[in-house]
């Protein structure tokens, strides 16, 4: 089955980028000339998922949906949920167990940058077929940090993954990307809260490994990915996006550039959307595309 759906949770507290994130959700800061959700929105679109479930906390709710609204001018269905408190990242899916409807559903983190050249085409395979839980590892120098992948001996299978692991298991981290089939909801319902009190994406794609349902996808030299929860991997996310769309003359994750170019709107509709747009180096930049 296609995957046309995609949830991002952009909840949480922002704790590693205290005090940025008294007054303002993480999400919502800036990664160089763009909000940081702008940048998983764009994943799921160049993915071709077109409805999308924005999941945040009270506090923040009405500013995603001050920025993005119903997402009709990015050709979106943009539909949001509020977590009270975070659960952990498989509460995802109970929260969107309406909005998924059992059909196969993407998730990412509201604070994940993805590049890298094929990604759209990467993105694309993956969702084309989502009979199985589909993982996307990006290899680290400190792994310890993250949920790390075992891997088979050909490199080619998930054999377990191990939450922040105090011995070297493998260099692949698993990033804040997932595609799973319609029967996520279900096995997100039966887990069991870990030691610290959450539901664990670990303990989910366990699940998926017992009835040998996952492929992978490993980024490999030439891919970047960011996790911008921290002060530094903010700085070096907006400095490399910098460098890039300055240098090549491109925008990086630009929803009204990928809609356009997707085809879920209209040039006309692109125009107008950049004409509406107040002076900014963003509308310039916009406007280079076309002028391109």
């Amino acid at each position: 089955m296609k995957c046309k759906k995609g949830i991002i949770l952009a909840g949480g507290t922002g704790s590693r980028l205290y005090p940025l994130t008294i007054s303002v959700n993480k999400q919502l800061m800036p990664i160089y000339d763009k909000p940081a959700i702008y940048y998983p929105l764009s994943v799921l679109m160049l993915a071709g998922i077109d409805e999308i479930l924005i999941i945040s906390t009270p506090h923040d709710i009405q500013g995603m949906k001050s920025l993005l609204k119903d997402g009709n001018h990015f050709g979106l269905k943009i539909t949001y949920k509020v977590q009270d408190k975070p659960r952990g990242l498989p509460e995802a899916f109970t929260l969107g167990e309406e909005f998924i409807d059992n059909e196969p559903v993407a998730m990412i983190l509201g604070d994940n940058f993805f590049y890298g050249h094929g990604l759209s085409s990467t993105l694309l395979r993956a969702a084309t077929d989502v009979t199985k839980a589909n993982i996307f590892l990006y290899s680290v120098k400190d792994p310890s940090a993250y949920g790390v992948a075992k891997l088979n001996s050909q490199g080619d299978a998930m054999l377990d993954v191990i939450e922040k692991p105090k011995t070297y298991i493998s260099p692949w981290a698993v990033t804040g990307l997932y595609f799973f089939p319609p029967d996520i909801c279900e096995k997100a319902k039966n887990l069991e809260p870990s030691e610290r009190g959450e539901l664990e994406i670990t303990d989910l794609i366990r699940e998926y490994i017992k009835e040998d349902k996952v492929d992978i996808n490993c980024f490999n030299r030439g891919y970047v990915w960011f996790d911008v929860g921290s002060p530094d991997a903010l700085l070096q996310a907006s400095n490399f996006v910098e460098v890039i769309q300055n240098r090549q003359d491109i925008l990086i994750s630009s929803p009204e550039e990928i809609a356009w170019r997707m085809g879920m709107i209209k040039k006309t509709e692109y125009i107008d959307l950049i004409k509406n747009m107040p002076t900014s180096t963003y509308r310039n930049s916009l406007q280079q595309t076309l002028e391109q």
